[in-house]
């Protein structure tokens, strides 16, 4: 029974999209109190005063409580990056980002708990305050007096250079092209939005159920700010709608619910609202770039420079590592044989960023492939040309590139290659040149190739073991966390392929600290690079422990002992302890298509001892492991094509496609739904999205209305393709996948508008307003 690369039914759909899943706002236990919060109106005030006594007499309240009225809570916060100011749960003394917490309501119902948030008074000394575009200079450095959120520092977060700087190569070089760009802020705008529900049970033994993608380190995070042993803390993540990477850290909020809980003895739930998402919850993306690429007179790239302020909001929680990323990975596809990047962490009256699909990947891919075309049309070169020529070639791999990375297989030329020849390159180029020769609305294609980096930092290890039950089938428990990914579906094929035996015959189960005994994470594209590694492992550990058990029972050497279709055989046949048997084999569970398998059938007498039933006799089989392969690097290109209206500034998509490789690809069908996924959010990112910061200081969309999302309908002709090299370094071959997406079309879709238009730049997102004027300023 071989499952790999088979595109299974996902066995957890149907329990989603019926309404069946449970997630933490459908839990019902008695006497659950719901909290809601009483956040800062604006960005930056010395806290005069925070008055909850109207709050508590609201219908239904329990309880209302600001830092001064619970100094236990005064007392603790989120801890921030190493020698960085903590998160405080709620602000005591200055609020410093719109939306801050600065009192919390446990009231009967949500609606009860809104009423007495709305009934808190505040009392707010105004602050000047600052904002991403006003913390730095029209030349990149650091704004002076810009004002500063703590006292004992100034703004600047976090520092880190990657590579060496190459001023001397940028005073020779024969060409040299520089620019600015903008990476806005998003919004992680997942299906639901944070929840927590907190039970202390008996004796302060503390059940969670979170809406998250870390549920160990959360665990660990929760016994730390509690006081509490860990064992005393089990953390259990249902039916989770979406993360993005926004749901992998510990918030105030997560803080305030627990220790809410253990005080008054009673169950605790925070479901964040929408508005209160957008007006408070973590950002993504949110950098200022300053590039210059240095080429000889052919274009063979000499130097790359890249200098990086990125906007991570009031509190330096994860957003002042995710930077970082976009430093690591600023090398891209290409063999530049000197590059420099500096990533400086900045901090503003904003809410807090985090690690958004793709974290620091796609900033990183954005501002090299924008430049690589700049560098096209500076040299004359077709931008395909260019890319070709300065490639990372097979033959280099591993490839130790300057920024200490080291890439371990690729051939970029050849999904560049695929990719422009399923968009038919060259008779687009002829209709452009028939176009601008004859009228017509502009016509673009742009390109941008990337590698990206899978598998979480650098060492992050992960946790897998498989279980044989009497009964015959076998649980595989894992410490990744499934957000909507697949996992149920896809590990099961992995453990199923290593043991042989139907994929409906093994259980996954994840996501719970009580079921679990170790895991990192799911973020990073590491699922089943990470976790399916640890699986496989794990599957093949158990198949040699119960051989060398069946060896033990039979008397017989180990050797003897063969494996397979879950039945283990002496010499291939049977033997006087292995009685044969009747079974019935399901097919393999492909509810629709060629790969649909007969019906069940009876077959005769089977050598051999089933595993089921060498448990029986000698007791439970399992085997756990824990492995670390070293960071994975995906690659792809991506081509878009589109048509522009000068008059109204409209972008039309009329095709994008996609090459990628994932090395092996477990579930195609997965992977083909979290390509099309995260080709929504870059496209998003693009064209429409962006989290508006007025001159106010306060957010400026509060619905979905004023922040847009693509649609279904906003969606254009898509080609998923892929090439295939495996990954050396991890038994399954697999790399991770999932945010190529974010990574590759924001440049593709802003390269092919450039190209249209031909201009050099426009910032994102390309907005009917910011098109019509570059239009107009050609």
């Amino acid at each position: 029974m071989r499952y790999i690369g088979m595109p299974l039914a996902r066995r957890e759909d149907r329990d989603l999209v019926t309404g069946r899943a449970r997630r933490v706002a459908d839990l019902e236990i008695p006497g659950t109190l719901e909290l809601a919060f009483a956040r800062s109106p604006v960005p930056h005030a010395l806290i005069r005063g925070v008055d909850v006594a109207a709050a508590l007499k609201e219908e239904g309240v329990a309880g209302a409580w600001s830092a001064a009225d619970l100094p236990y809570l005064a007392a603790r916060a989120v801890p921030g990056e190493e020698g960085m100011p903590p998160w405080p749960l709620l602000a005591a003394g200055r609020v410093r980002y719109p939306g801050e917490a600065l009192a919390v309501v446990a009231a009967g119902t949500r609606a009860q708990a809104e009423d007495g948030a709305e009934a808190v008074r505040l009392n707010l000394e105004l602050l000047p305050f600052t904002r991403t575009d006003t913390a730095r200079t029209s030349g990149g450095s650091l704004a002076a007096g810009t004002p500063r959120l703590f006292d004992d520092r100034d703004n600047l977060a976090a520092e880190r250079t990657f590579g060496r700087p190459a001023d001397d190569v940028f005073a020779t070089a024969p060409v040299v092209v520089e620019a600015a760009y903008r990476e806005q802020l998003l919004l992680p705008t997942s299906l639901e939005p944070r929840a927590i529900l907190a039970d202390p049970g008996r004796a302060h033994r503390l059940t969670v159920w979170v809406s998250h993608q870390a549920q160990h380190r959360l665990r660990d995070a929760l016994a730390a700010a509690l006081g509490l042993d860990r064992e005393l803390i089990r953390v259990i993540v249902p039916a989770t709608g979406g993360a993005f990477g926004a749901k992998s850290q510990t918030y105030p909020e997560y803080l305030v619910a627990a220790l809410l809980a253990l005080h008054l003895g009673r169950p605790v739930r925070w479901c964040e609202d929408r508005a209160e998402a957008m007006l408070a919850g973590p950002r993504g993306r949110g950098q200022h770039q300053r590039v210059r690429l240095a080429a000889d007179e052919d274009g063979a790239f000499l130097a790359y420079e890249l200098l990086v302020d990125a906007d991570i909001g009031a509190y330096p929680h994860i957003g002042a590592f995710v930077p970082m990323m976009t430093g690591a990975m600023s090398t891209g596809a290409y063999r530049t044989p000197r590059v420099h990047t500096r990533v400086r962490c900045v901090l503003t009256n904003t809410a807090p960023t985090t690690s958004y699909r793709g974290a620091g990947r796609p900033e990183a891919a954005y501002a090299l492939e924008r430049t690589v075309d700049r560098l096209a049309r500076r040299l004359g070169l077709d931008p395909a040309e260019l890319r070709r020529r300065n490639f990372i070639r097979p033959d280099q791999y591993p490839y130790l590139t300057p920024t200490g990375r080291t890439y371990d297989s690729g051939d970029y030329a050849a999904a560049l290659d695929k990719a422009l020849a399923a968009v038919g390159y060259d008779e687009i180029r002829a209709e452009q040149a028939r176009r601008r020769e004859d009228g017509g609305p502009p016509l673009g294609v742009g390109i941008a190739t990337y590698v990206e980096r899978s598998g979480g930092p650098p060492d992050s290890d992960e946790f897998g073991s498989v279980e044989a039950c009497p009964d015959g089938t076998f649980i595989a428990r894992v410490g990744s966390t499934s957000t909507g990914q697949g996992h149920f579906t896809a590990f099961a094929q992995v453990v199923a392929s290593v043991l042989d035996v139907e994929v409906d015959r093994v259980r996954v189960v994840e996501g719970d600290t009580g079921e679990v005994p170790y895991g990192f994470a799911t973020f990073g594209s590491r699922s089943m690079q990470v976790g399916g590694a640890a699986l496989w492992r794990a599957a093949e550990a158990l198949v040699a422990t119960a051989r060398r058990r069946c060896a033990e029972l039979l008397g017989v050497g180990e050797e003897d002992v063969s494996y397979a279709a879950g039945r283990l055989m002496v010499g291939g046949t049977p033997h006087p302890g292995l009685p044969g048997d009747t079974e019935k084999h399901p097919a393999p569970h492909v509810e629709t298509g060629p790969l649909a398998g007969p019906p069940n059938v009876e077959v005769g007498p089977l050598p051999g001892l089933p595993i089921g039933e060498l448990v029986a006799r000698t007791g439970p089989l399992r085997a756990d492991e824990i492995v670390a392969p070293p960071q994975a690097f995906p690659y792809g290109a991506h081509v878009a094509v589109v048509e522009v209206d000068p008059d109204l500034g409209t972008v039309h998509v009329r095709q994008l496609v996609a090459v990628d490789d994932y090395g092996v690809v477990v579930n195609p069908m997965i992977v083909t739904g979290q390509g099309h996924g995260s080709i929504a959010q870059g496209l998003g990112q693009a064209l429409y999205e962006q989290a508006v910061i007025g001159e106010d200081g306060l957010p400026s969309a509060s619905t979905l209305l004023d922040y847009l999302l693509p649609t279904a309908a906003d969606m254009p002709p898509v080609t998923l393709l892929e090439t295939a090299t495996p990954n050396p370094n991890t038994p399954l071959g697999a790399k991770g996948a999932g945010e190529a997406g974010c990574i590759g079309i924001p440049p593709a879709v802003v390269n092919a508008v450039c190209d249209a238009l031909d201009i050099d730049h426009i910032d994102m997102p390309l907005t009917p307003a910011a098109v019509w004027a570059a239009t107009e300023t050609r």
